[in-house]
């Protein structure tokens, strides 16, 4: 029987149509040896292929943890770090003492700076090609892990469409006939032949749906294997590109700048000390015109300033006013206390009167 004349679906996306002639002659072998009468059968049907699936996925795992993706980047920022140090900008004074002398003592430690920067961009280029190679060899090894898992895959499709295959004989033909039997008998073994046949048939059917998670398993392993073998191709051509064009880029620049420093460095003094002069002389017009305007300004203040009276002036009439509304509302309810008190007298007496009575 080919493939076209018998199609099990599995889920939602394997049928047998998955599978090569070969592969269904062997899942129809397996399915007509399995016994799910026999539990110990049962739990360790698939269990070879699922097992391989488990193992790969730690394989894969551990490649992606060993993966030390973090060192080139580490070597470049070390690299980095060592660049900056060197002060280009620094090589240049602010001020025009003694700067002849301090531009030649920047010069000859940038230079000294750069010798042993150059020492250390050719160990880190060192490091960065073995990195790369490592990684060439990962690349190849993650091509290797993909076409096991691969393999392993159609191992278990196999397992699967078997069970598949033994399912479907039990839920209509084996399982139907016992169901008859124990209907049109009244012999209560039969009835429990059925539920014991009904329990083992779903147990088998948890032990396929197991199967079919590790197929999952091998199925999603697929691209995250290759998102790790395009992560490592990302890297190998960005550390082919800091050998080849940044870290020559950054050499050249260096000499290209201690060059330019030299020819620059008498414009420079001259400059700064052109600078410095015009610095003081408007540091000094400008003391000058302060102190002038501040001295003006306070000679023509007097004791007391008018604003000042008119403040006082305004919060004194504020406070006389306030007190003396503040008295009368003190009169007021010193008024009103004593009707009040008048009042309670009255009241008090009233009851002591009647309390003679």
């Amino acid at each position: 029987m080919g493939k076209d004349s018998e199609v099990m679906v599995i889920g939602q996306d394997f049928s047998l149509e998955n599978l090569s002639e070969t592969e269904i002659v062997k899942a129809r072998e397996i399915a007509g040896g399995i016994d799910i009468t026999d539990s110990q059968a049962v739990i360790e049907f698939g269990v070879g292929a699922q097992s391989d699936i488990a193992d790969f996925s730690d394989t894969v795992l551990d490649q992606v943890r060993s993966k030390d993706a973090g060192f080139a980047g580490e070597a470049l920022n070390e690299l980095m770090v060592n660049v900056k140090e060197i002060d280009v900008d620094g090589i240049s004074g602010s001020n025009s003492k003694g700067l002849l002398k301090r531009v030649s003592r920047k010069i000859k430690k940038f230079i000294g700076k750069y010798n042993t920067l150059s020492v250390q961009i050719d160990s880190i280029v060192v490091k960065l090609e073995d990195t790369r190679d490592s990684l060439f060899r990962d690349i190849e090894l993650l091509d290797q892990l993909y076409d096991k898992n691969g393999e392993y895959l159609k191992q278990l499709d196999v397992y699967i469409a078997a069970g598949e295959i033994k399912l479907r004989e039990l839920n209509e033909v084996v399982l139907p006939a016992l169901r008859k039997e124990a209907e049109d008998s009244d012999d209560p073994v039969k009835a429990q032949e059925l539920r014991d046949m009904q329990a083992m048939i779903n147990r088998f059917e948890k032990r396929v749906y197991d199967l079919k998670l590790s197929r999952m398993v091998s199925i999603q392993a697929m691209p995250q294997i290759r998102l790790v073998q395009n992560n490592d191709q990302v890297l190998v051509e960005r550390i082919q590109s800091s050998i080849l064009n940044t870290i020559p880029l950054w050499k050249n620049q260096i000499v290209i700048a201690i060059t330019l420093f030299r020819q620059k460095s008498a414009l420079k003094i001259q400059k700064d000390v052109t600078d410095t002069t015009n610095e003081l002389l408007k540091k000094n017009s400008e003391m000058l015109k302060t102190g002038t305007i501040e001295t003006a300004k306070e000679a023509e203040r007097g004791i007391v300033e008018i604003e000042t009276l008119r403040q006082v002036n305004t919060d004194l009439i504020e406070t006389i006013t306030e007190s003396l509304r503040i008295q009368q509302e003190g009169k007021a309810a010193r008024a009103a206390a004593e009707k009040e008190l008048t009042v309670l007298e009255g009241e008090l007496k009233q009851k002591l009167m009647e309390a003679q009575k």
